[in-house]
Order: structure tokens, then C-alpha cells, then sequence
């Protein structure tokens, strides 16, 4: 009869729960760990920067108690707040416009762009079904993005406020010049500032999931591609403006050939 020692059965062990963790459980996993947390802040993050901001709309529009310029402070003091609560986890995006540019200029893993998008898709949608539940959503009472006048007017108003904001993102959020520490407040008074302005034509989104998430709890679909289109467009223009900008010593020819200019790294 073989001899069953302790090392043997300790080996058998280990190997039967390296095969446990491989087919039941991934999180044993470091890298997969961390991926977790990341969509988890991006989830709550967005979560209640929609709740915060919609709600300010919708309490505005039933009571109107908080005012336009309410909502535009509301707006941009949600943002501001969730990027110091959840920025160091997960980079604090909330937007699928600012994950789909940030991964074409090779400051985010590609792989993880679906997987940030439907996070964010969820925290919107969730935090739209929180609204519907505890406030009388009429059609007047709408907390979603509608455009005011055509679609193409909201249409380019996206394009340019959205361009702004990831114009300020790259600048303080990438550029090791920049003062970080501040990323938060110039983001928040970003926003606030193109909510005070497009506001009450297209509804300053600048955010498809902001506008993703009322639509779908409350089927309201109305120039919803607006509000897809026009952020992508604009934050893909900005960050491609700011790297444009952005301090080299390096030629032209050189700086596209190296791809640099995608990756947006000073050569200082």
C-alpha cells in the first residue's frame, strides 16, 4: 500500500483548489481583483452623478425649488466630488466618451473599454429606475436629454462643449505639468460651466450614458443619437487638440512615426 504523507496530500490540495479557483472562481486572481474594484467605482460613481444631477432636473421640474443655475452648480459639484471619491481606483470616467478616447490615445487598456462602458451604462440606468421610483416622472417632469430646437443644432452644441471638456481632461489629467490635485474642481467647473451654457438647448450631456439611462427607463428616444454621436465626436476632437498642443522636442515626422503623438508624451 503507498504512503500517504503530509507534503503529498498538501500538494493534492493545492492542486485541487488551483483548479477550484480556474473553473469557479476568478477573483483569485490579482489583475481581475483589480478590474473588479474599477468597475465597481465606476458603477456608484456614475451612479450618483446621474442620481445627483437628473435628480436636480427632475426635483426642479416637479417643486422648482433648485433653479437653472442650481442644477449647473449640482451637476458640477457630483462630478467634482466623485472624481476625489473614486478617481484613484478606477481613473473616474463615467462617461463612455471619455473611456472610448482615452483608449484611442493609449491611456487605457482597450480590453477594458466594453467592460468600463456597460459599468457605466448600468450605474445610469440604475440610478434613472432610483428617480423613476421616488418622484411622479410626467413627460414634463422628463430628466433625460431632449433636443430643445433641431437635432443638428444640439448636434453640434454636444460636439463643442464635449470637446471642451475632454480638452480640460487631457490637460490636467494627463500632462504631468499640470497641477493634478486641481483635476477635480476644473473638471466640476468644466462642466458646470457647459451645463450653464448648452443647458437649455440640447441639455449639455456631453455623457452618453447620461443620456443613455433616462431613455431607456423611461422609453423616451427622441434624438438620442445626438447625445451618442455628438460626445464621442467632441472628445475625441479634444483630446486630439490637446496633444496637438502638447510641448515636444521632437519634429513632426519623428512624433508620428514613434506614435507619441497618440500617446500624447512630452519629450521635456
Amino acid at each position: 500500500m503507498a504512503r500517504i504523507t503530509v507534503d503529498h496530500v498538501e500538494e493534492e490540495f493545492t492542486k485541487t483548489t488551483d483548479k477550484t479557483n480556474c473553473v469557479f472562481g476568478l477573483c483569485s486572481s490579482p489583475s481581475t481583483v483589480t478590474i473588479t474594484q474599477k468597475l465597481i467605482a465606476e458603477v456608484i460613481g456614475t451612479y450618483f452623478v446621474i442620481f445627483a444631477g437628473c435628480g436636480s432636473v427632475v426635483v426642479n421640474k416637479i417643486y422648482g425649488s433648485v433653479t437653472f443655475p442650481g442644477i449647473c452648480v449640482t451637476w458640477g459639484l457630483i462630478v467634482m466630488v466623485m472624481i476625489y471619491s473614486v478617481g484613484h481606483i478606477s481613473g473616474a470616467h463615467f462617461n463612455p466618451a471619455v473611456t472610448i478616447t482615452f483608449a484611442i490615445f493609449r491611456r487605457f487598456p482597450y480590453k477594458q473599454v466594453p467592460l468600463y462602458i456597460v459599468a457605466q451604462l448600468m450605474g445610469s440606468i440604475l440610478a434613472s429606475g432610483t428617480l423613476a421610483l421616488v418622484f411622479d416622472v410626467t413627460p414634463n417632469a422628463y430628466f433625460g436629454t431632449v433636443p430643445v430646437g433641431s437635432n443638428c443644432q444640439s448636434l453640434v452644441l454636444e460636439i463643442v462643449i464635449s470637446f471642451l471638456l475632454l480638452f480640460v481632461i487631457s490637460g490636467v489629467g494627463t500632462d504631468d505639468r499640470a497641477t493634478g490635485e486641481l483635476g477635480g474642481i476644473v473638471t466640476g467647473m468644466t462642466i458646470l460651466l457647459n451645463v450653464l451654457v448648452a443647458g437649455p438647448i440640447s441639455g449639455a450631456s456631453m455623457n452618453p450614458a447620461r443620456s443613455i439611462g433616462p431613455a431607456v427607463v423611461k422609453h423616451v428616444y427622441k434624438g438620442l443619437w445626438v447625445y451618442v454621436v455628438g460626445p464621442i465626436i467632441g472628445a475625441i476632437a479634444g483630446a486630439f487638440a490637446y496633444n496637438l498642443i502638447r510641448s515636444t522636442d521632437m519634429p513632426l515626422k519623428d512624433l508620428v512615426r514613434s506614435g507619441s503623438f497618440l500617446r500624447g508624451t512630452s519629450a521635456n
